[in-house]
């Protein structure tokens, strides 16, 4: 019998416990200092069992996996630190920041417990542990961080437990991982945070501005709604890494400042043509760090009823709808209905259902 502890059962933390539920011999224990989260999870059926005892937890546990937040996973580490850990014990975590806990726990200098970093590059538009889901894993990239003392047989291990979560598992080291994931992440949630902000002072004299931010807007700045204390604490921990990824931002956006001084249309031209072709190459059905939905766009005739005739007849088809959204102004985007699903499958089949059944331009 292979015991799992989970500290901080949330979207990540309870999207593992249900893959690891399912693990023939594994039993799943479920930690949380709130007593109210701690009787949701075994309401839920999430976790085999639940304590608000971390001693407790960690002591019975032959892997620890901490889904808490980046900024407190070095507590965490420190307090893992003064209990009698089973020998051999593999401690992980999922902070999409890597070099800093590797780093703490080589100076902590675990006896008998290995520490092996890790990142699920997976998420949800929603959160908390009644949007975990057994399957947020498939087709994602896991990645593994070990530090430099690791042994090879203690990280296939892990690896061998995760292959559970029908993840891509790869191993990358530490300083590489955060460079990385700081331009694809990280700084997006920057960039997406400013536009977003720069527009709302604009706002404040010209409400036009809020009204008239549809479409494509929403759609580039949605990660700009993400948890203002868990990106905190991200950005803080990989700060030196985004600010040279922010001088390099500078530089592009320096680019565009003289190709438009110079009405360079060409150049101009160019930049979006050379975005384009790589754009194109990324895959488009892999799960990635930005958590994609997948929308279509309903051209509906203006009859009573007809939002509530489109939901009923999605949930006869079992068609999960995560968002509805009623379009006012119609600038880049094709309809006036926006449905948004969380993979392409479901929202193609939207898409035929709707065509056939009620004849909707979609």
């Amino acid at each position: 019998m292979t015991t799992i502890s989970i500290f901080g059962v949330g979207l990540i933390g309870g999207s593992l416990a249900l893959c690891f539920k399912d693990k023939p011999d594994t039993r799943v224990i479920g930690h949380s200092n709130n007593p109210i989260s701690v009787d949701n999870m075994l309401k839920h059926r999430i976790v085999d069992e639940a304590t608000t005892s971390m001693q407790e937890a960690a002591e019975a546990a032959d892997i620890i996996f901490l889904c808490v937040p980046v900024g407190a996973l070095e507590t965490y580490l420190v307090r893992l630190k003064q209990f009698s850990l089973r020998k051999g014990c593999i401690i992980t975590d999922v902070g999409s920041t890597k070099l800093s806990v590797v780093e703490c726990a080589e100076k902590l200098g675990f006896e008998d417990a290995f520490f092996i970093g890790g990142h699920p590059m997976a998420g949800s538009e929603r959160s908390g542990m009644e949007a975990a889901s057994a399957h947020l894993f498939e087709n994602a990239f896991y990645v593994l961080t070990p530090g430099t003392n690791t042994p090879p047989t203690e990280i296939d291990r892990l690896a061998n437990l995760l292959a559970w979560t029908r993840a891509q598992i790869i191993r990358v080291d530490a300083r590489e991982h955060d460079d990385i994931v700081g331009a694809i992440s990280h700084l997006p949630h920057i960039i997406a945070v400013a536009l977003v902000n720069q527009i709302r002072s604009y706002n404040e004299s010209n409400e036009l501005y809020k009204n008239l931010a549809a479409g494509g807007f929403r759609d580039i700045t949605r990660i700009g709604s993400s948890d203002p204390s868990i990106w905190r604490d991200i950005l803080v921990n990989n700060r030196t890494v985004l600010l040279k990824l922010l001088d390099d931002w500078d530089r592009q956006i320096s680019t565009f400042r003289e190709l438009l001084i110079n009405e360079d249309g060409e150049g101009i031209q160019r930049q979006f043509e050379t975005s384009r072709d790589f754009r194109r190459q990324l895959p488009d059905r892999r799960k990635g760090m930005l958590s994609p939905l997948y929308d279509i766009y309903a051209d509906i005739p203006d009859h009573p009823g007809m939002i509530g005739q489109i939901a009923t007849l999605l949930g006869k088809h079992r068609l999960n709808l995560s968002n509805l959204e009623i379009i006012e102004s119609r600038l880049d985007v094709p309809g006036v209905l926006r449905l948004s699903f969380r993979d392409q499958e479901t929202a193609e089949r939207a898409s035929a259902l709707l065509s056939e059944q009620f004849s909707i331009h979609v």
